[in-house]
């Protein structure tokens, strides 16, 4: 099995869980979560029994020992995490909506996980060529996003599988702009993408249609890009064949991890595989593992939360129905 290197930020998530009203004030309450996309996809791969380590930069504080410890706790190798004297963690406030759907409030200014540099990376992450995957937060500023294509080189160069979570959150961004061209960049240089919908039109804006984007995408080098949408159906593109699969139905409390535990999923399927291209590449294999992935991502948005609310390999089988696929070359 292939170890699975997630790279990025950890950040503690504060969810709203209510508010109560106190002297004319409605005082909101939030409750303390260990987060971050990437660590997430990290626990996700680990809670489902895969090799996860976690590689990025927390504060030497109390939130940073706090996501150490819950990394640990579910099983994701910490040797490439470091912790800076001085940064801070970086902090998330989310509030959700009646539909479990998100608004966010990020505090992450300066903060460990963004002053990560390239002398940093330790070649060891690439030593067994691993599954390497990474997200759209590293590459906010010049200084992480320098660094986080430095490790993307370094992968591609130690012939590891590079997965791109794109991920966006608009006001992590200077401005709230997302600069669209250095985010296609790493696009185009990774070999497995997942967009949300709104992710893909987005990025696609400077093409004729989003099929046209794809295609480029996969004239690149890209060789599987899936593309979720809620719980609407999810489409996924190779080379040579494209698909749509049918995500189950359930109960929305938190759509925190949905997406974490989809990729994680995913790549939990291709770290089988001595060569996850070949599996890719297999028209019957390829839609296993997605709809395996989208049973992960199912179960995930029926809990609160992000770690806890990732699933193991007995919790997202429930969620497993009869292949229901469609396909075609």
């Amino acid at each position: 099995m292939k170890s699975v290197i997630c790279f990025g930020e950890a950040l503690i998530d504060f969810l709203n869980t209510g508010s109560k009203a106190t002297d004319g004030l409605s005082i909101q309450d939030y409750r303390q979560y260990p987060g971050g996309a990437p660590a997430n996809a990290a626990v996700a791969v680990a809670k489902l029994g895969g090799q996860a380590f976690f590689a990025g930069q927390v504060g030497e504080d109390m939130f940073g020992d706090f996501l150490t410890e819950a990394l640990q706790t579910y099983g994701v190798d910490t040797r490439f995490l470091l912790k800076h004297p001085t940064a801070k963690t970086a902090l998330a406030f989310v509030k959700l909506d009646k539909d479990g759907d998100r608004r966010f409030s990020f505090y992450r200014d300066q903060t460990a996980d963004v002053i990560f540099n390239q002398s940093q990376v330790d070649t060891a992450w690439f030593a067994d060529k691993p599954i390497f995957h990474f997200c759209s937060n590293t590459l906010t500023t010049d200084e992480i996003a320098n660094c986080t294509q430095y490790c993307v080189v370094q992968a591609l160069q130690h012939k590891a599988l590079v997965s791109f979570d794109v991920n966006l959150r608009h006001n992590l961004w200077p401005d709230n702009a997302v600069n669209a061209d250095r985010v296609n960049q790493l696009v185009y240089r990774a070999q497995v993408v997942k967009f949300s919908r709104e992710e893909v039109e987005f990025l696609a804006k400077d093409y004729a249609d989003v099929r046209q984007y794809i295609d480029h995408c996969l004239t690149q080098g890209c060789r599987l890009l899936v593309i979720t949408d809620g719980p609407n159906d999810i489409k996924y593109y190779t080379p040579s064949n494209t698909g749509i699969i049918h995500p189950p139905e359930v109960n929305v409390v938190d759509t925190t991890a949905g997406g974490d535990a989809f990729i994680g999923g995913l790549l939990y399927g291709l770290s089988h595989f001595d060569d996850p291209e070949e599996a890719i590449n297999n028209h019957v294999i390829l839609p296993i593992l997605l709809q395996n992935a989208a049973a992960c991502g199912g179960h995930a948005v029926t809990k609160a939360g992000a770690f806890v609310a990732l699933p193991t390999a007995d919790e997202a089988s429930r969620l497993l129905q009869p292949l229901n696929t469609r396909s075609h070359q």
